[in-house]
C-alpha cells in the first residue's frame, strides 16, 4: 500500500502535445525576437493569398521561412531558389505542424552592406508609422513668391536651383538657408534648416537636396532626423537628393521627390515666357470678343438709327391718333345699331303686351264681373244665383246689376 502511494506522487507529468508546442515557441520567441539569418533560398513559392515560403540553406542545414502578405509587398526584388540573401525576423513555431521556422519581416540580397540594411530598416519603421502616407503630403502653390532652399552655399546644386528660378521665374524670391549635406551632423543640420524656414513669414514651399554622390554620401537624407523634420513642416516639401537613380528616406516622406535639383526647380517654378504667351493668347481673345461685341451693338445701333420710327416721330404719333379715332367712331357705331336693335326689341315686346292686356280685352266688347260684395272675380255662371249682385266692368265705365236668371 505505501509502495503504490509512493508510486503515484513520484509519476512524472505527462503533457499534451499542444502544451509542448506552445512552450516550444514562446521559449524561441523571447530568444530569438528579431534576428538575420543568411542562407541560400530553396522551395521558393508564392502563395495566391499573397503569403511566401521558402526555406533557407547552407552547407549544414535548412530553415523553413514564412513571409506574411504585409510584408512580401514591400519586396524590392524577386527571389528564387538558389539565390543568397539575408532575412530579418523572428523564430517561432507553427503550431499545428510542430515545426519551427523564421518568419521573416524583410529580405535582401547577400552581400548588401550595412547602410543598405539600415536604409530598409528605417524605412520600413516609418512606413508603418505612416510618415510615407499620401494624406499629409501639402500640395505645391501653384505660382509661389517666397521659395525656401535647404542645401550647400558652394555646391552646384544651389547654383543650378538659382539659375533656373532667375530664368523661368524670376518674381520669386529665393531664401537659402545654408546646411551642410553630408558628414557627421550634417542630418541634425539638414532638419534645423527646414524647421528655420517653417519660422519664416511667407515661405510657400522648401527644396531640400544636393547632388550626385554614393550612398555614404547622401546618407544624411537617409536619418530618421531628417525624415521626421519634412513630415512636420507645415509647408510642402520638394526633396531634391542625387541622381534620378538615387532614393533617399527624404524622397519618400517628401510631398514631392524630384530627380535631380535642377527638376525641382523645374517643378516649383512656372516658366514665366510660358505664362506671358497664355497671357498674351487670352489678351488677344479678349479683344477680338470686345470688337465682336462693339460690331454686333453698332449694327443694332445703325439698323435703329435708319428706322422709320427714329426718322418720323411724329407721323407715327398722329398715325397712333388716327387709328385711335377709327376706334372710337368704330366703337360708337357698333353701340348706335346694338342701342337701335334693343330699341325695336322692347317695342315690339310692349306692343305684345299691350295686345294681352285686360283693358284690350274689354275694348272688344268683353266685360269683367264681379260678385258683391266681396268683388270676388266670376269665371263660371255656377257661381251665381238669382237675385245675386254683381260688378260688371267694360272698357269705359262700370255698371252694378242683380242676376235675374242663371244657365248652367
Amino acid at each position: 500500500m505505501r509502495h503504490s502511494e509512493s508510486s503515484e506522487s513520484s509519476s512524472p507529468k505527462v503533457y499534451r502535445v499542444s502544451e509542448i508546442t506552445r512552450q516550444l515557441r514562446l521559449l524561441l520567441e523571447d530568444t530569438f525576437p528579431e534576428i538575420w539569418v543568411e542562407g541560400e533560398v530553396s522551395n521558393y513559392k508564392a502563395h495566391p493569398s499573397g503569403h511566401v515560403y521558402f526555406s533557407l540553406k547552407d552547407e549544414a542545414g535548412e530553415l523553413r521561412c514564412v513571409m506574411f502578405r504585409s510584408d512580401a509587398a514591400t519586396l524590392r526584388f524577386s527571389p528564387s531558389d538558389g539565390i543568397k540573401v539575408k532575412a530579418l525576423g523572428r523564430v517561432t513555431v507553427y503550431e499545428k505542424r510542430g515545426y519551427y521556422q523564421l518568419q521573416a519581416f524583410l529580405l535582401l540580397p547577400a552581400g548588401v552592406g550595412d547602410l543598405a540594411l539600415a536604409f530598409e530598416m528605417l524605412k520600413e519603421k516609418l512606413k508603418e508609422e505612416g510618415l510615407f502616407g499620401d494624406e499629409h503630403k501639402k500640395p505645391l502653390p501653384q505660382f509661389p513668391m517666397k521659395i525656401g532652399v535647404v542645401t550647400a552655399s558652394t555646391g552646384a546644386a544651389l547654383r543650378d536651383i538659382l539659375n533656373i528660378m532667375a530664368r523661368r521665374w524670376p518674381l520669386a524670391t529665393v531664401l537659402v538657408r545654408p546646411s551642410r549635406v553630408q558628414g557627421d551632423g550634417a542630418a541634425v543640420e539638414i532638419a534645423e534648416a527646414i524647421d528655420d524656414l517653417n519660422r519664416c513669414p511667407d515661405v510657400e514651399l522648401i527644396i531640400v537636396g544636393r547632388g550626385g554622390g554614393s550612398l555614404e554620401d547622401l546618407w544624411a537624407f537617409n536619418e530618421e532626423v531628417v525624415a521626421r523634420a519634412i513630415y512636420r513642416s507645415e509647408v510642402p516639401v520638394v526633396s531634391a537628393v542625387g541622381h534620378e537613380v538615387d532614393y533617399t528616406i527624404a524622397d519618400f516622406v517628401a510631398g514631392v521627390r524630384a530627380p535631380t535639383p535642377p527638376a525641382a526647380a523645374e517643378i516649383v517654378a512656372p516658366d514665366i515666357n510660358e505664362i506671358v504667351f497664355r497671357l498674351e493668347g487670352l489678351f488677344s481673345r479678349a479683344l477680338r470678343a470686345a470688337g465682336e461685341r462693339v460690331k454686333t451693338f453698332s449694327e443694332r445701333m445703325e439698323a435703329l438709327r435708319r428706322s422709320y420710327g427714329l426718322r418720323r416721330p411724329r407721323d407715327i404719333v398722329l398715325e397712333r391718333w388716327q387709328y385711335l379715332d377709327d376706334m372710337i367712331r368704330r366703337m360708337n357705331t357698333a353701340m348706335g345699331h346694338r342701342l337701335e336693335i334693343g330699341a325695336s326689341a322692347v317695342s315690339a315686346l310692349q306692343s305684345r303686351l299691350e295686345s294681352s292686356s285686360p283693358e284690350a280685352t274689354l275694348s272688344r266688347g268683353y266685360c269683367i264681373c264681379r260678385k258683391l260684395p266681396d268683388r270676388k272675380l266670376v269665371t263660371r255662371s255656377s257661381e251665381l244665383a238669382e237675385r245675386t249682385p254683381v260688378s260688371l266692368q267694360f272698357a269705359q265705365g262700370s255698371a252694378e246689376c242683380e242676376v235675374v236668371e242663371v244657365e248652367v
